[in-house]
């Protein structure tokens, strides 16, 4: 389980085809090596939680299969990718965000970022079958990073980004067109009926 507050990033080292229509990604992943990351730890990549399938200091290999490919933006994952990284949270860890559980729900795209006093408004693809999880004021995860929303339309959520979340994610690099994944608070799966 994160939090999704991200304190650390990473960079895609290689992207191997395996087996049948799965990857493995190599990731240097800052501060793995002071986080004592060992092979089988979940590590939350860009709102994915992928397992340690192999370490060596900061440099992690995850197995990513089908199914995982299918539901994120991993799928379009590039060599000299910056991503998000969370290790696992711990007991007693401060919880500053919402429970992620890199789940992630779907993948869509950015739509449009507009300037908003100190911060912007990022306008995101709302997939039809998220929509009656999706509150303004709601939580969501976003590449793995905890954000409240603050409106919903037809087809589309935004939310409001802060300079340190911009700074310290890739949030503050998505341009109109790019992929994000989308994980639905947990807590609304379960409020919400079938």
């Amino acid at each position: 389980m994160f939090s999704g507050i991200i304190s650390f990033s990473g960079v895609i080292e290689d992207v191997a085809p395996v087996h049948k229509d799965g990857i493995r990604l190599r990731i240097r992943c800052e501060n793995a090596a002071d986080e004592d990351v060992e092979p089988k730890d979940s590590v939350d990549i860009n709102g994915v939680c992928l397992t340690v399938a192999a370490i060596d200091h900061n440099v992690i290999d995850f197995d990513v299969v089908p199914e995982t490919l299918a539901r994120s933006a991993l799928r379009d994952a590039k060599k000299g990718d910056t991503v998000n990284v969370e290790y696992a949270l711990r007991v007693g860890d401060r919880i500053g965000g919402h429970f992620v559980y890199g789940h992630v729900d779907a993948a869509a795209d950015v739509i449009s970022r507009m300037g908003e006093g100190q911060g912007e408004r990022v306008r995101i693809a709302l997939p039809a079958q998220l929509r009656q999880y999706v509150r303004e004021k709601g939580f969501i995860a976003v590449d793995g990073v905890s954000v409240t929303i603050a409106a919903v339309g037809e087809g589309w959520f935004e939310i409001a980004l802060i300079p340190e979340t911009m700074r310290r994610t890739t949030l503050g690099r998505r341009a109109a067109g790019d992929k994000v994944n989308l994980e639905i608070d947990p807590l609304a799966r379960y409020v919400v009926p079938l």
